[in-house]
Formats: C-alpha cells, structure tokens, sequence
C-alpha cells in the first residue's frame, strides 16, 4: 500500500514505513511528480522549478541525477518499485490520485459538498472533519519550491481556509454555535481579514448569547481591514452588525451563507492605473445607470485609441458596489487580425466566467444565450463587452431581465442596439490630456515645464493612447528633459494634427518607438506582422525573421523595452492590435512578395512540424504514412521539443485555428488541411468538437479550392468524428459518404476503410448494432486478405462493440484477444489501452469482476500514459461497474464520479450519458434514490438531445425503477418505452425488461454499461 503526503512535510509510505526521499532538490522533483499523478511532467517544467531564475549549464544532467536517485529508491521497495519511469519528455510517477492525500482531501471535500446538497449535514461535516484532519502543516513543508509549486501551495491555503469555513457553516447549521466558534477563534486570528471567517464567528458568538464577544469580534475585523486594506467592512458583516447590535441572537436573524449569494466573480482588468477626464460623460452614465426598471445598456463607440476599453471599465469597477454579484469581461475582437468572435464562442467565455464547467456549456446557441439570461438574472452584475464588431454580435448577449448593467464598446456606432443609451467618446481636452500625462511621468517632471508638456499633448493630437505612448517612452528615460520628448514629436507635428482623426496620428506616435531600432530588429518587427494568432513565443518569430532562436529573443526583448510588444507570460508575447495593424502595414510597404511568402513559408513548416510533434503520442503508427512529412525547414528551431506536450497544445488552439485560417485564405491550401488534420487527435480526444469543425471546415474549402480531393476527403472524413460527437448524425453520414466516393475513384482503400469503419460507429450510436457489425466485418475481411494488420489492429473494436452490446460476449471476447495480441506485437501503446478496456468491459459483463478489474486498472495506467483523457473517463466508468459487481458501492461510486468529471471536462456528451446512467444504478443500489432519480433524468435528457437510443433506454429503464413504488403506473409505462427502445436496437438488457413488465416485483439492476466509443479510424 502506498501513501504520499503533501499536506504538510513531504512524506511517502510503502506498507506503513516511510521511504527515504534525499536531498532537497530531490524532493522538489518528487513534489512536482506527485502533483501531477500519471502525468508525464517535462524535463522544461522540473528545470523552471528547480532553478526558477538562472538553470545552470549542468540543469538537464543533475535533473536526471536527482530524478535517477528518486528512481532507484523507490525500485529499492516491491511496493514502490516500477513507479517513477522515464519518458521522451520527462518523467512520470504511475499512482492513482486517491494514493495522494491532497486528492483524497480534494475528493472528501466534493463528496461532502454532495452530502449537504442533498441535506446530509451530518455526514458532510464527517467528511470535512475527515479532510481538514488530513492536513499536518502548510503544503510541502521544507521543500525547495519554484512558480509552480508555490502557486499550487497558495491555491491549496486558500481551500484550506475555506474548508475549515465550510465546517464552521455546517455546525452553525446544526445549532453547534460553541463548536464552530471554537474552530473559529484561531482561524480568524491568523487570517483577520478574512470577512467571511469573521461573519461566522459573530454568528457563533450571538448564538451563544455572547453579544459582547460578537461585538468585540466585528471591532476586532473592522481595524484589521482598515489598517491593512484601508476599506471598510463588506455589507453582508456591517449588516450583521446591526442585527447584533439589535440582540437578536436567532440564527435565523443573520444573514446565513447557505442562501448568501454565490461567491463574486470577478472578470474586469485591474482598474486603470492613470484614468483621467471624461468627468461629465462618467457622472452621466452613473446617473443613467438604476433609472430605469429593465436592465441597463451603454454602448460606448469612439475611434481607435479614444480609450473606450479604459472608460468602460473604469466605469465598471465604479458600479461593482452597486452590482456586487458578478463583473464579467469578455473581448469580442470585433475589429482585430482575425475574425470577430462568434456569439456562440463569446457566450461560452461568458458562462464559464459564471462558473459552468466546459461540460456543462450547450452546444446550441439558443440553449446557450438561454442559459446565461437565466443565469444572469440571478444576478446583480456588470458586464463589459468590448471591441464589439456589430449589433447582431451583441444582442444575444444582452440581459433580459432588471438587475445588471452592461457596457458595450465599439469603433462603429451600434445604432441597432434600441434599448441602449449611445456615447461617443471624444478625444481629451487640453487639461485633462496634461493631467494624464502628469500621471504618466510625474507632476515633477513637467514643474517649469508646462509650454513643451502642452506641446507633447499637442503633437499627440490628445489622443489617451498616443500620450501614454509617448509618456511611458518619457518615464523611461529619466535624464530626457520635456522639451527633448517634444522636440522629437515636433518634427511630425503637421501630420499628427492633420490625420488625429484617422488611425496614422496612432502610427506615428508608433513610429517614434520603431525609428531608433536596429535593422534587424525593424525586420522582426514588421514581418511579425504577417502572424495571424494571438500569443506567440520566440520560435515562431524566428521562423518568421529567418533568425535564430537567441538572436530572435534578443530582438524580443529590445521590442518590449519600447513597448512594442507585450509579455503576459513568461516566454509568450502579443501586439496590441493597433500596433499590429502598424507592423502589417510596415511590411507591406517594405518586404517584397517574394519576401513576405519566404517568411510564412518557415512560419507554417515550423508550426505544422510543432503540432505534429505535439501530438504525436497520440497518433496511430499509419498517421505518418497517411500524412507524410518532410524535413523541417528550420531544426535548428527544434519542434520535436514539444512531443507530448498536450498542455501546449491545450493553449495554442486559438492560434491553430487563426493559421489554419490564415492557409486557407491566402492561398495556402495544403498547409491549411493538413495543419487541420495535424491537430485533430488531439482536438478529438479532449472533445474540442468545435475546433474540429472549425479547422475542419476551412480545410475542406482550402482543399476543394486547390483541386486536392484527396486531402478534401480527408477533412470530411475527420470533420465527421466531431458532427458525430455534437449529435449531427446525417451531416456526418453525408461526410463519410462523400468521402468514400472519393477514396474510390482514387483509388485509396485505405481511405475507403477509414471512412467506412468512422460509418461503423456512426450506426453504432444510432442503435443499428448489425450494420455497424457487418461493415466491420467486410473490412475486416479485406484487410485479412491485404494482411494489414495494423488496420486489423484498428478495426477490431467496431466489430468487438457491436457483438458486446448484442450479449455475443464469446465472440467479443475472441476477437477484443486477437485485438491486444495484434497491438502488443507493433507496440502500439494507444491500441493497447483500448484492447485492454475492451477486454474488461466484456468480462465484467459475464461476471467476471476480479479479472475485469485487473484489467480495467491496467487499461487505465496505458490511457493515462498515452495522453487519452477521453479513454481514461470510460475507464474510470467501466471500473465502477465491475466494482459494483463485486458490491463494492463506495469504490463504484468514486470511479463514476471521476468518469463524470474527465467525460464533462473533455464535452464527451455520449460519455456523460453512459456515466451518469451508471452514477444512477450505483446509487440507486446504495438507497440514495433522489440522486439517483436526479442522474438518471440528466441522463434521459442529454441522451434524447443527442439521438443516443442505448442510454435513452437505460435513462428509462432507471427512472422507472425509482417510481415502481410510488407511482407504478407511470413505471410501468416508462419500462414499456425502455423495452420498445430496447427491441428496436436488439440487446440484452430487453429480456430483463421484459420479465419486469410480467413480474413488477422484479427489481431491476440496469449494470449494463456501454463503453461511450469506438476508437474509430485515423
């Protein structure tokens, strides 16, 4: 038995005796493995934590050092032995989350908060007591700790802290006011500004009938805040005050946190730091805002470096008291180098700032606009939308109902917006353009000054943007006198005046800083124009420069000094988009065609090869026969420094999509559908359907423009793998249809397999398990003939699945073996994972839940190995299934959690059926009726969005066993509507159905659990 502790001194436990860690550094890498169970961590993220400000030459040969010792240790031990391994890049320490205490206090936290929401209180405050007992002191005592570590730690404090404040709500709930004050006491001594902690202890106090110490308490918090903060109480304390100070000691008195509202989400920038002007236009919207019932709109136009962005959100952060519930921030790029955000995308951003999970947010755009009314009219809140392209971008985004306030902002006037009040923001007058740039630089400096400060002003045609500009390029420069600042300026004096009202009076104050660079960084500068994303890090500048990696971050760093690019994380750098507008037009007028093609040409090589290099754990062996790759154009750049690195991968999608699209449009057809094909596996396995569609599409135009079927048939083909997964079944029949034909008339067979064997599971979804199976069949047939047995390898499954769900468990069985034997013979690792969760999948279905287990376990390590987040919540789920077999409910109910959360997290919406059905039975089968009765209507519902008949009929199935008592008719009838479901697709569970119907004492068990997917083809 294992046991590793972070929750104070690191600590780790083989069979109860402690094994030893060594030095320091050691436990650093240690610390790093353990935060991230069965997760390879790379080589760059042990280096950044171990020397976070300067890594030694030595930094790659003493990780390996202390992570070799850390090895041989724990190899020392049977229990331990085998953990920690080595991968291409980096390490992995092989243990479940549950052997980690932080996890175990993680997953005791969310079980209790289960608890209460379903009225338990008592059990839930056993749970939090249970967790709160876990810790032994701050997170990873003694450890050496970089950014990573110390972050993760602040995080951990912080649920700590909160922990122990949910524990004192529960007893305060349970009228133990002495028990939660106790826990209390020194919780808010040692965080004294904690005003949700100090609410709590007044209403301990009170409700002990000491007045006297509640009133202490409050005086106690209140100096605290001031001091420290130099704010006064929050409204929900100064409130509870008063009812103390009335001596009404009733609980039911103070305003208790169960129906407090939710916690505040924050979302705005940071309050501008130099804001001036705009007294007048301020005072107005103040005044505006809370006079009219319905809810409040203004939309605020200006042109380009007016400052609307600041006004907006100083305005904002102005009304947050008035609207405490919620700020909310979202950029709709309406006039930036890539299209406008979609209104289904900017709605997504929006209900995740509210807090929904990524796999809660609705695919449709209806149910999403829907569900942030609703949820904003819960709501007191602020809501900015910036840098709006259009009105029909905005309305759907618009509140329904009284309570916000939302501030549009936009270069164009948006007169469609009918309810809402309009302003034009002007440029700055002459005092307060001075005042801004006093802000800026100092009052000091501009003392004995003020004709060149007005001059300064003058020459920026008062425009906010241009005079933080050339102010900021004034505090930089602490020997510069005014006058030097506008002397410069004053050379351009008769064009800023002149065109202060176009966008060149911006370019010029741009100019200033770009004019004193060396040549070659005035190259980078301008040809970094041509990059279509957001973030970009120093590889991708030198691909576009033709510079190498240390020459293209020196370069980097000189543009940040001037302030023409950005830095918002450490190695990642963006334009502002007007200065991006300024380079793309710089390099234009500069770099020739010929020039400018040369550039995007190692740009798009050295992306696709990144990509390719990023994803390439997860591909099948065929993938680089299917899409061949040259040579990179620029190794020296080292792609293949990303292998695996799904985290990037993760971040770069807003950027994938913008190359793909920038292919695409300019005329690079076949680096635009294969970058799209690049990226599909991993899209696939995290269930990004949108970027699959998104990329997908604009491949197919790109191929179909360039005459290139075959890669058009290749887009349709992989575009149907998220129309599936988003319940477009004939869209995505069409697809495959298309592209079989096409594959035929070239030629391809292997093209025609893929797509046949994608039709497969397309049918296998739709319940038709025979034609599913005899396309399996006819390829497999085939295949046989050819001896493929890499595509026999693949093919398998969707023959396997079928037969499963028929009940033909032998069969199954037989070919899910010959699957595992073909996989383990080529060392495909993806292929191995996915026989081995098919093997136990049918196994548990026979009964036999020990060997399943084994498997299933095994299964799950591989999947987890091979970056599969998809593949590990079907095999958290399956699990769960199997230990229900053996009546291990507490060990099924937590794998079912763990399948709902990974199957959430990844929008596997066929998954989260099959989980939540599950999560019902086990359940059910524990005697918590009401959660499962609420599971298994999620499950009905989600299952009849998405055309899934299987899990419709196991919804039904479920629900109609929780009413058999209470309501037998309707039972009755919904066991009908199961069993017609059930007959129509031709499985099993239709004979237990079926004896139901004849028998209604039957109870019924519903453990039949479907694995969500097929692993299609690749």
């Amino acid at each position: 038995m294992l046991d590793v502790r972070v929750l104070g001194a690191l600590e780790v436990r083989a069979n109860g005796e402690a094994v030893p860690l060594g030095s320091r550094k050691q436990q650093t890498v240690l610390a790093m493995l353990a935060l991230h169970p069965s997760r390879v961590v790379g080589m760059d993220e042990l280096i950044d934590e171990l020397w976070p400000e300067a890594p030694p030459a030595s930094a790659v040969a003493n990780t390996r050092t202390y992570a070799a010792n850390l090895r041989r240790l724990f190899d020392s031990a049977q229990p331990t032995r085998g953990l920690i391994a080595r991968e291409a890049s980096g390490y992995i320490f092989t243990i479940a989350p549950e052997q980690v205490d932080l996890f175990a206090f993680q997953a005791e936290r969310h079980l209790a908060r289960q608890a209460r929401g379903a009225g338990d209180r008592q059990k839930a405050a056993v749970l939090l007591s249970a967790a709160a007992n876990r810790w032994r002191g701050p997170v990873l005592t003694g450890v050496s700790k970089g950014p990573v570590l110390t972050a993760r730690c602040a995080a951990l404090e912080e649920e700590r802290l909160d922990l122990v404040e949910e524990l004192a709500e529960l007893l305060l709930e349970q009228g133990q006011e002495r028990g939660a004050a106790a826990l209390l006491r020194d919780h808010v001594r040692l965080h004294p500004l904690r005003e949700r902690a100090q609410g709590l202890l007044m209403r301990a106090l009170a409700g002990t009938d000491d007045i006297a110490g509640a009133l202490n308490a409050y005086a106690l918090a209140r100096t605290a805040l001031i001091d420290q903060l130099g704010v006064e109480p929050g409204p929900t304390l100064r409130e509870l005050h008063r009812e103390v100070l009335r001596r009404d000691t009733s609980a039911a008195s103070y305003p208790g946190t169960v129906n407090a509202p939710a916690p505040a989400r924050r979302w705005l920038p940071r309050q501008p730091a130099h804001f001036t002007g705009r007294a007048e236009l301020v005072a107005r919207l103040l005044k505006e805002t809370g006079t009219t019932d319905g809810p409040v709109i203004h939309a605020i136009d200006g042109m380009p470096g007016a400052g609307k962005t600041t006004f907006a959100v100083h305005i904002a952060h102005r009304l947050s008291e008035a609207y405490p519930d919620a700020q909310f921030f979202v950029d709709l790029q309406g006039h930036s180098d890539h299209a406008p955000l979609q209104t289904d995308r900017a709605l997504a951003t929006l209900l995740r700032q509210l807090g929904i999970p990524d796999g809660r947010v609705p695919i449709d755009l209806e149910e999403r606009a829907a569900l942030w009314q609703t949820k904003l009219a819960e709501l007191r809140a602020v809501v900015v939308l910036d840098n709006a392209a259009s009105s029909d971008q905005v309305l759907p985004l618009l509140p329904t109902s009284s309570g916000s306030v939302v501030l549009v902002t936009s270069r164009r006037r948006l007169t469609a917006l009918d309810d809402a009040s309009m302003t034009s923001l002007p440029m700055l007058d002459p005092d307060e353009a001075l005042d801004l740039l006093s802000k800026i630089v100092g009052v000091a400096r501009l003392q004995n000054q003020m004709p060149a400060a007005q001059e300064v002003v003058r020459c920026c045609g008062y425009l906010p943007l241009a005079i933080r500009l050339a102010g900021a390029r004034l505090a930089s420069r602490p020997g510069w006198q005014v006058d030097d600042l506008a002397r410069r300026l004053r050379g351009q004096s008769h064009v800023l005046p002149e065109l202060v009202i176009e966008k060149r009076s911006v370019k010029t104050v741009f100019a200033f800083s770009y004019g004193p660079l060396r040549e070659p960084v005035k190259r980078m500068f301008r040809l970094l124009g041509l990059w279509p994303g957001e973030r970009f890090d120093a590889s991708f500048a030198a691909a576009l420069s033709g510079m190498s990696i240390a020459d293209a971050e020196a370069a980097i760093t000189e543009l940040i000094d001037c302030h023409l690019l950005d830095e918002p994380d450490i190695g990642q750098f963006r334009f502002h988009d007007l200065i991006h507008e300024y380079a793309r037009d710089l390099v234009v007028i500069t770099e020739s065609r010929a020039e400018r093609e040369a550039a995007l040409e190692q740009l798009l090589d050295h992306y696709l090869h990144t990509v390719a290099a990023a994803t390439k754990p997860l591909e099948s062996v065929s993938f680089r026969s299917r899409i061949p790759l040259s040579q990179p154009m620029r190794p020296d750049l080292r792609p293949d420094e990303k292998t695996g690195d799904f985290d990037w991968l993760a971040d770069e999608r807003s950027n994938h999509r913008a190359l793909v699209r920038s292919s695409t449009e300019t005329g690079r057809h076949e680096y635009a559908w294969r970058l799209a094909r690049t990226g599909w596996r991993f899209y696939y396995t995290r269930g990004f359907y949108d970027d699959i569609i998104e990329t997908h599409q604009l491949g197919l135009v790109a191929a179909q423009k360039s005459g290139d079927d075959v890669g058009a048939a290749t887009m349709q083909n992989y575009l149907a793998s998220a129309l599936l997964y988003t319940g477009r079944h004939e869209e995505a029949l069409r697809c495959l249809d298309q592209a079989i034909a096409i594959y035929r008339a070239a030629g391809d067979i292997d093209g025609v397999s893929n797509a046949s064997t994608n039709k497969s599971a397309i049918y296998l979804r739709l319940g038709k398990l025979e034609e599913a199976a005899e396309i399996a069949r006819e390829e497999l047939r085939r295949q046989h003939r050819d001896m493929d047995f890499i595509r026999i390898c693949r093919l398998i499954p969707n023959l396997s699945l079928p037969l499963m769900y028929q009940g033909r468990y032998a069969e199954a069985l037989r070919v899910n073996r010959m699957h595992l034997l073909i996989a383990s013979e080529w060392g495909d690792s993806f292929q191995i994972g996915n026989s081995l969760f098919h093997i136990g999948a049918v196994r548990s279905r026979i009964g036999d839940h020990a060997p399943a287990i084994r498997l299933l376990r095994a299964s799950l390590a591989v999947k987890r190995r091979t970056g599969n987040w998809f593949g590990e919540a079907e095999a958290h789920n399956e699990l769960g299934v199997a230990l229900r077999g053996t009546g291990d409910l507490n060990g099924a109910e937590k794998e079912h959690y763990l399948a709902l959360q990974a199957s959430e997290a990844a929008n596997e919406r066929y998954a989260v059926a099959t989980a939540l059905n599950d999560y019902g039975t086990t359940l059910s089968m524990m005697s918590n009726s009401a959660i499962s009765l609420d599971m298994y209507d999620r499950a009905l519902s989600l299952a009849t969005r998405i055309n899934y008949p299987y899990e419709q009929g196991r919804a039904l199935a479920g629900i109609a066993f929780c009413k058999s008592e209470d309501d037998p008719a309707e039972a009755r009838r919904l066991w009908q509507r199961a069993f017609s479901i059930f007959c129509r697709i031709g499985v099993p569970e239709r004979h237990e159905v079926a004896r139901r119907l004849e028998d209604g004492d039957r109870p019924y068990s519903n453990m039949v659990a479907m694995p969500p997917r097929s692993p299609g083809s690749s």
